[in-house]
């Protein structure tokens, strides 16, 4: 079998780069991929005539992104959608009070003004917080300190509720202090008209991808790495192992020997999350027009309380909700249909006379990927944020992991694959390497 510079595990975004760059300094790489694409959980469908995101789906910031600067090279068109980072008024949003009736554009701003009230606060709580802190802690306390009624302190605790959920797909209890230190927005928010995946095609140009290598094994010692698969052995004086928190935990790909601290205790206080999409395609627009997203407040919005306008970036009528935390779990045995009656059905309160039921329903299942098992990492209690960067500590000189969990500043997010695929082909040449190297 012929032996390679370097050996990459998982052809995402992250491994997709270090290949890329890797290949641009003249290394003999190869990616090996399980699946029959490429592009990880950069996953775009175009079956029945629609074209849609079922993984990524936004730039959460195109200011100095490197992400933004690659698709802008790449051709890829980009609309803006500045809700994707759960803001509660960047863009024109739609709020329901807890008995269906929309708030007033006073009650709107007056409940705004009271989010931005306790997060003004939140920064130093948590910086002085207990290591075991959860994000539910910390929230209590800050709303503890502003002494406002039951009602009033209810409809900002749900919203600090939910935004765990949509953030990181972890219930508020299960989320570490920490777990929202990245949560900042740098500039507008923007989506892919014309697919996400495209980044992927365009990283992939000249790079070895083989297709269909599930990989079971990795040794790594002083000679170099062995990475054995279903069908073959590998031989390299590196490797790169880019695939998700969930599979490195389940055990399916063993790593030996085994991995040494930090990198194990890192592995070990970070978890895959429940997040699912679920994309409702409506034979016509009853709600709101003008509005980016719609957001139900009270008891009956527990699981189901945010929709997403995609209607201009689809050509049909659809909104976006997601399955998260909880929701997430609570519908892995439901059917697609099940799942969409139940996720519109609170629509029904909230437009009584215009409602209609929707006739196309998608829902991702990333849980139940064998290659993901979940959509992304997030901070367990007893996490600390250097946790992702551990998880990226050389091993042996000869192994690294990468991936968008390994990278500190902006986790769970495309930026954080590529910039640590980046971080890991430098480690491997052992010198720097502009990143535009990637699209120049």
């Amino acid at each position: 079998m012929d032996r390679y510079d370097t050996i990459v595990v998982g052809a995402g975004i992250a491994g997709l780069t270090t290949a890329r760059l890797l290949h641009g300094q003249g290394h003999r790489t190869v990616v090996l991929e399980a699946r029959d694409r490429i592009g990880g959980r950069v996953h775009t469908d175009r079956a029945d005539g629609w074209l849609t995101d079922l993984g990524a789906s936004w730039i959460h910031g195109i200011t100095d992104s490197p992400v933004a600067s690659a698709a802008t090279a790449f051709g890829m068109p980009m609309r803006e959608f500045t809700v994707g980072g759960y803001q509660p008024d960047s863009r024109p949003i739609a709020y329901f009070d807890p008995s269906g009736t929309r708030l007033s554009a006073d009650e709107a701003r007056a409940h705004v003004a009271d989010i931005r009230r306790v997060d003004a606060d939140l920064g130093g709580i948590i910086a002085g917080s207990d290591p075991r802190a959860s994000y539910r802690d910390v929230t209590e306390q800050a709303l503890r300190a502003q002494r406002w009624d039951a009602e009033r302190t209810a409809r900002v605790r749900e919203y600090f509720e939910h935004r765990s959920e949509e953030q990181y797909g972890a219930w508020i209890e299960d989320l570490a202090a920490h777990g929202l230190d990245d949560d900042a927005i740098d500039g507008d928010e923007v989506v892919f008209p014309e697919g996400y995946d495209v980044l992927a095609e365009r990283l992939s140009l000249g790079v070895d991808v083989r297709l269909g290598q599930i990989v079971r094994e990795v040794h790594w010692h002083t000679d170099g790495v062995t990475v054995i698969t279903d069908a073959d052995q590998w031989h390299a004086r590196s490797a790169v192992v880019t695939v998700p928190v969930g599979v490195l935990a389940e055990g399916g790909l063993t790593i030996s020997p085994a991995l040494p601290e930090p990198v194990s205790g890192a592995l070990s206080r970070l978890t895959m999350n429940a997040f699912e999409k679920v994309f409702l395609r409506f034979p016509e627009r009853f709600w709101d027009p003008d509005v980016y997203a719609l957001r139900a407040q009270g008891p009956a919005a527990r699981w189901w309380h945010s929709w997403y306008d995609l209607t201009d970036l689809h050509g049909q009528p659809t909104l976006l909700t997601f399955a998260a935390g909880p929701a997430g779990i609570g519908i892995r045995h439901l059917t697609d249909a099940e799942v969409g009656a139940a996720a519109a059905e609170p629509l029904r309160r909230l437009y009584p006379e215009g409602y209609v039921d929707p006739i196309h329903v998608r829902v991702t299942r990333w849980w139940a990927d064998p290659f993901a098992r979940g959509s992304y990492a997030y901070m367990r209690v007893g996490s600390t944020t250097s946790d992702h960067d551990d998880l990226a500590t050389p091993i042996g000189g000869v192994l690294h992991l990468a991936g968008e969990a390994t990278w500190t500043d902006d986790p769970a997010t495309v930026t954080a694959a590529l910039c640590s695929g980046h971080r890991a082909a430098e480690r491997v040449l052992g010198h720097t390497v502009a990143i535009e190297a990637l699209w120049a």
